[in-house]
């Protein structure tokens, strides 16, 4: 397969994810009559954009290099193990999940790694824009404990880029402020993280802030016991209660967000 042609076809769907959510927000919002939503998903739109082009700089040559050199040396589980083509691609997307579990609540549980995530935390209106809220110290960090990861998990790029294209979609909507029915919800919930499972997850209330870690299987949370559910999805308070002020939520406030003294509230 194809890892260029897949790469396109990421980005584009993407770009259609993004702008049908946009569409479906303004149309049935689950919080409604929302200030300067246009500046608001802007400024998080233009955070995405230039995470997006620095790491494509940086580590998108050095990850085709690990992935390469771990298929040409034979090295890795995917490469010990002799399976059907399909098979191997599913394993690969199932693993590769599990560890972005496992990273994702380190980044919760870790002081120095919750400096970095917590910007994305701190969005005060979460809606389809927070997913491409991320601080580039964060995406560094991620990107190079993933070099390791990759090499030892033997994914190909391919893989990589397959998880990455079915990855996006789900990140898009379960950040979403679209209003999902509940029973339908619940019903997605079974299998995928949903927007009603991860708004959960972006409580300001530390405990539920600490829940809901997963990222496209909903299972692992429920394995690990760190699910949590809320009966009443409009009484949550999103953000942070360190970082409410208007100056942490300019493009310069959240670049300095991971350096400010304050902590997990």
């Amino acid at each position: 397969m194809d890892p260029e042609g897949l790469k396109e076809g990421k980005i584009l769907l993407e770009i259609v994810i993004l702008s049908l959510l946009l569409i479906l927000e303004a149309w049935l919002p689950l919080f409604k009559e929302r200030k300067e939503r246009l500046r608001h998903g802007s400024r998080n739109i233009a955070m995405g954009l230039m995470n997006g082009a620095m790491t494509g700089f940086l580590f998108s040559g050095a990850t085709a290099f690990i992935t390469e050199a771990a298929e040409f040396q034979g090295f890795g589980l995917l490469h010990w193990i002799e399976i059907p083509f399909w098979t191997e691609a599913a394993i690969a997307i199932f693993v590769f999940d599990l560890w972005m579990y496992l990273w994702h609540r380190a980044n919760h549980q870790m002081p120095f790694l919750w400096r970095f995530h917590r910007m994305h935390h701190s969005d005060p209106q979460l809606d389809v824009t927070t997913a491409l809220r991320f601080h580039i110290g964060e995406l560094t960090l991620s990107s190079l404990v993933r070099f390791g990861i990759l090499y030892l998990l033997g994914l190909t790029l391919w893989q990589l880029i397959l998880y990455e294209t079915i990855l996006l979609p789900i990140i898009l909507f379960h950040h979403s402020n679209v209003a999902l029915p509940e029973r339908w919800d619940r019903l997605f919930r079974i299998l995928l993280v949903t927007p009603n499972m991860h708004r959960v997850h972006h409580s300001h209330f530390q405990p539920e802030t600490d829940s809901n870690y997963s990222s496209i299987f909903s299972f692992w949370d429920r394995f690990a016991k760190s699910f949590r559910r809320k009966e009443d999805i409009l009484t949550l308070h999103y953000g942070l209660d360190a970082f409410e002020a208007e100056r942490w939520q300019s493009f310069l406030g959240l670049l300095v967000t991971p350096f400010s003294p304050a902590q997990k509230e």
